[in-house]
């Protein structure tokens, strides 16, 4: 998910993904620890993405605290 597509997005719907990407890595990493996958780089791609979701809020916050001061 490209990071034009996340600041279109409104904050309810990101945090949701936020959720659901946090939980397909755990299984991925359980799934991964169990019998190797056959891609293990999917692993570090949906890190990646966690980390675009997590700036993306965190933009977000900082750009509200600045237009309350």
């Amino acid at each position: 998910m490209k990071s034009n597509v996340l600041i279109e997005m409104p904050e309810n719907e990101i945090k949701n993904i936020l959720l659901e990407e946090r939980d397909r890595l755990a299984k991925m990493k359980m799934s991964h620890a169990v019998s190797p996958l056959e891609n293990p780089h999917q692993i570090r791609y949906a890190k990646r993405k966690i980390a675009r979701i997590l700036t993306e809020i965190r933009r977000r916050e900082i750009e509200l605290e600045q237009k309350t001061k």
